[in-house]
């Protein structure tokens, strides 16, 4: 489509071709949706959860909660079209909605190690202020860090998708990836996109370094007030706390870090390896997150048995006499 205004070159649309020389797609990406299954039941069950008990109503349940919300939205943005290209073999994307597509993806991509900042922000206080805790961490400041949050990645990666239809696409329309990739879409325009490129690899250092940074100085200011306890047995049980944070950390920061390295080093490995590393590692965190707080957290495991024996109580098995 051409805009006469400003001879800016807009396509119908854009064919998204990555993964389809892989075997056996078809049955990867029905993996992949018993996956985002598990992930919507879970994480609604564990917003549920949240909302019905009261007791729960403190920062640190708002942001597992804020957490929840966030694998929901980021796993709904690629499995339902992922479906739509490999399982019903429509792999033609209007160009308005591949770059709705896009938006949702890399903003809520952005938002999920920011969540868990602030999940660190909240241990980082239980342990090193616990005089202080309530007074410092208050659910309006909390409401507060998690808005600043969403408002920062949403005005940011709305600037980056906002640049694309700026551009000009008079060449391929083929998009060599599983979704509406924003670097593999850029590189389909025959416009000047050295702005733009240099705007996306800031934007990945500064979502990646950023909260990873600042997760490594809450836990070196944990662990000197950890080293500081007198008792030994307190040390275990202020970082048994922490247990259920450190393993979401690790699955979603590792394989990051992992495919980082294999950049950087040059390894060469096939396309479609890569892809399916990356979409796992996108698609396996917001499933095991809520599986994680439910079993590793004490409150929340206190208030499903209570929901569990109460439903056991109010509807006891018939005996017959």
């Amino acid at each position: 489509m051409q805009n006469a205004s400003n001879s800016i070159i807009q396509p119908a649309g854009l064919y998204i071709v990555g993964l389809s020389t892989m075997s056996y797609i078809n049955i990867y990406v029905m993996f992949l949706t018993v996956l985002y299954v598990i992930t919507i039941m879970c994480n609604v069950f564990l917003i549920a959860i949240i909302i019905y008990d009261h007791r729960l109503h403190v920062p640190k349940f708002m942001a597992v909660g804020n957490l929840a919300v966030v694998d929901i939205v980021l796993s709904t943005s690629l499995v339902p079209g992922m479906i739509k290209t490999y399982i019903v073999l429509d792999n033609f994307v209007p160009f308005k909605l591949c770059l709705a597509q896009m938006y949702t993806y890399y903003t809520f991509l952005s938002l999920e190690p920011f969540c868990l900042c602030i999940l660190s922000y909240d241990r980082f206080i239980a342990i090193c202020f616990p005089l202080r805790q309530e007074s410092i961490n208050t659910n309006t400041r909390m409401a507060y860090i998690i808005g600043a949050a969403w408002l920062f990645c949403f005005v940011l990666v709305f600037y980056a998708v906002a640049s694309i239809p700026t551009l000009s696409f008079c060449g391929s329309l083929e998009v060599h990836s599983y979704f509406c990739d924003c670097a593999l879409t850029l590189v389909l325009a025959c416009s000047d996109i050295t702005s733009q490129w240099n705007f996306i690899t800031t934007l990945t250092i500064l979502f990646t370094a950023g909260p990873s940074i600042f997760i490594f100085l809450t836990y070196m200011g944990i662990l000197s007030a950890v080293f500081r306890m007198k008792n030994n047995q307190s040390h275990y049980k202020t970082l048994a706390t922490c247990t259920e944070h450190l393993i979401i950390v690790a699955l979603f920061f590792i394989p990051i870090a992992i495919i980082f390295c294999f950049i950087f080093f040059e390894v060469i490995w096939d396309t479609n390896v890569g892809m399916v590393s990356l979409s796992l590692s996108t698609l396996i965190t917001p499933c095991v997150n809520p599986i994680v707080y439910s079993l590793k957290t004490k409150e929340i495991r206190s208030r499903i048995y209570s929901l569990l024996t109460r439903r056991w109580s109010v509807h006891p098995l018939k005996t017959s006499h």
